[in-house]
């Protein structure tokens, strides 16, 4: 396949994208003894930015991902999400037309995943945004375009609304004795279960909520997270029967 930016082949032509390209890689690493100014200058004298421009820029990435009052520690003195943070900070160094984040919430607290959505929210309105991920509740809230990928293979792409409609009418929850718990387990797709002192409460996701008449079904409202699941269990299912 290629890969185009405004018509060029970035293989071909590298640089087209090099200089509008901000990336957040899932393991990121850095050097331990450098501060978070010093980083973060090394990393815009490479976006091409000096002088003012680049305090000012390091400023406000500083003060909006809430590290301003640790930039002169070093940075192996920070904790997992504060780390984060700085990977983040790099990547939305010289404002990028094209952000690429693969799983940038991986170690940032609540509070910390609300305020980094709404940034993403904001930058998606100049920007655009590849957001890969695997905590399911986050891209729900701030996605416009879906793609599920499973073993490099692509199973779906569309609107949020569009996918949510493979599930729609198809979700419930049970209330279900721990005796009934296995059993039910392996008949059908529980997208999650809680466990009670008389059993277990499970949302799960079929076709037939008639065929489990014991359990008096509760239809509920679909999720993300059910239309994922289903999506990916119905091509293991297809994979293996054919």
């Amino acid at each position: 396949g290629q890969v185009l930016w405004n018509g060029a082949n970035i293989a071909e032509k590298p640089n087209t994208i090099r200089k509008v390209l901000g990336y957040l890689p899932q393991d990121f690493g850095v050097c331990p003894n450098l501060s978070a100014i010093e980083f973060l200058e090394y990393i815009a004298a490479i976006k091409g930015l000096s002088g003012k421009n680049m305090k000012l820029r390091i400023e406000a990435l500083l003060e909006e991902l809430s590290l301003t009052h640790i930039k002169n520690q070093p940075i192996g003195t920070y904790s997992g999400g504060m780390k984060q943070r700085i990977g983040i900070a790099q990547a939305l160094m010289g404002n990028p037309q094209l952000l690429i984040l693969d799983e940038p919430a991986v170690g940032l607290d609540p509070e910390e995943r609300i305020r980094f959505r709404n940034l993403l929210s904001d930058l998606s309105e100049k920007s655009i945004v590849i957001l890969s991920s695997h905590i399911v509740s986050d891209i729900e809230i701030i996605a416009n375009d879906i793609a599920i990928i499973n073993e490099g293979r692509l199973l779906e792409r569309n609107f949020p609304d569009k996918i949510l409609e493979i599930v729609e009418g198809k979700v419930f929850e049970a209330n279900i004795t721990s005796d009934e718990f296995s059993a039910f387990k392996s008949q059908h797709l529980i997208s999650n279960s809680l466990r009670s002192s008389d059993g277990w409460k499970v949302r799960f996701v079929t076709n037939t909520p008639d065929q489990t008449p014991d359990t008096n079904p509760t239809p509920v409202k679909a999720s993300l997270e059910d239309a994922y699941l289903r999506i990916i269990s119905s091509t293991k299912k297809r994979e293996k029967y054919g």
